[in-house]
């Protein structure tokens, strides 16, 4: 099975950039990357110190239900958006994520989660996916619990 790793959607980074509503309503803030490592959602690559910033609340899910987890997230204040495909420079610089399925309903299917380290990731979402009640991944920080990106088939 191949998989692909899923960026936010280029339409949604430009409404954000241009002062749309985050996942509470509010625009973004505004800021500069101290070059910490704030991987940004749309190239997922690390933000550069001294480079445009932007904090905002992200809920990666179509409606608001028990499982829709929201929390913050950064985006470059310009880069181009990251097709899909294979493992992007911000998890591969990473020691460990927290990966969790999801059903086709937007719901964690149980036993799914776990803190998983970056050597395993794409054998873990791989075998994950293979499961058809299994619509996609998600990665989230597992210091943090922040959204990094979707796994999907490819």
């Amino acid at each position: 099975m191949t998989i692909a790793y899923h960026a936010l959607d280029a339409e949604l980074v430009a409404a954000i950039r241009a002062g749309g509503p985050d996942a509470y309503g509010a625009a973004a803030e505004r800021t500069v990357s101290d070059g910490g490592g704030n991987p940004c959602r749309a190239c997922l690559e690390d933000i550069p110190e001294g480079a445009e910033m932007l904090i905002l609340a992200h809920r990666p899910f179509p409606a608001l239900q028990p499982y829709a987890e929201t929390g913050p997230i950064f985006l470059c204040g310009n880069c181009n958006a990251r097709s899909p495909g294979a493992m992007p420079p911000a998890i591969a610089t990473r020691r460990e994520f927290l990966a969790k399925g999801y059903g086709h309903d937007d719901r964690i299917v149980y036993g799914t989660g776990r803190i998983t380290p970056v050597t395993e990731v794409d054998a873990y979402c791989e075998d994950l996916l293979k499961r058809e009640e299994i619509a996609f991944v998600d990665l989230r920080s597992a210091a943090n619990n922040c959204f990094i990106c979707r796994v999907r088939r490819a």
